[in-house]
């Protein structure tokens, strides 16, 4: 379980306050209008900006006080985070730590987590010689070897057309999440949260609440979170 205990967060005048739990198993879409907080939140959680007061816990662990790396948090944003200079397979080695000559046991934990996202022989290409898809794809196959239980996807897809990102949040579905990890999704595209999302936190007015079932909350959403969805622009 994931434990956000009085958490606030502040980022120059904008102040962000959560107090929610959210279990393990699945994944939770976290939505609300533009400037709301969404990313401001998951930065909490992967220890990218220090609350101003509460706690975060993981499983009962107090991780409040400790660096991103030491975190049991994987994130994935929009750009994938791949690095141009790497190989594939060296890029989703990192997952492993910093040593680009891994021995041939975690080369071959490399190939099989290529596999399982499609990307069977594409080790050995840089990330320029991928589509935007596949690139996506390896972003998700560090994920997956790096075995931590709470992945943030902050928007990771949103770059995408709408049939590759439908992709990914299917491979998402089927391979990231699962009964004892915990998968945070912020998009700005309520049809994301309804593709994969059983849970929703809303992100609106200062406040994370929630969780809260996807397809209620849609069909009677706040009023803050009603204007959103009205919005011709989300982005």
């Amino acid at each position: 379980m994931l434990e956000l205990d009085r958490l606030a967060l502040a980022q120059g005048g904008f102040r962000l306050e959560a107090d929610l739990a959210l279990e393990a198993g699945g994944t939770v879409a976290v939505i609300g209008p533009s400037g709301g907080g969404k990313s401001t939140l998951l930065a909490g959680i992967a220890g990218f900006l220090a609350p101003q007061a509460g706690r975060v816990r993981w499983a009962g662990r107090d991780l409040t006080g400790l660096v991103p790396g030491a975190r049991p948090v994987s994130v994935l944003f929009q750009d994938g985070n791949l690095f141009p200079h790497l190989t594939v397979a060296q890029n989703v080695g990192l997952a492993l730590g910093p040593r680009l000559r891994l021995p041939a046991e975690d080369r071959d934990r490399v190939e099989g987590a290529l596999a399982r996202v499609g990307l069977s022989g594409r080790g050995g290409d840089r990330p320029a010689q991928l589509s935007g898809g596949q690139q996506g794809r390896a972003a998700l196959a560090r994920v997956l070897l790096s075995g931590r239980p709470v992945v943030l996807l902050d928007e990771a897809f949103a770059a995408l057309g709408p049939a590759l990102k439908d992709e990914m949040l299917d491979l998402v579905a089927g391979l990231v999440a699962g009964p004892e990890r915990l998968v945070l999704m912020v998009s700005h595209d309520p049809g994301d949260a309804t593709r994969i999302a059983a849970r929703t936190v809303l992100v609106a007015e200062g406040r994370a609440t929630g969780p809260f079932d996807t397809a209620d909350l849609l069909a009677d959403p706040p009023p803050a979170l009603a204007a959103y969805l009205r919005a011709p622009d989300r982005s």
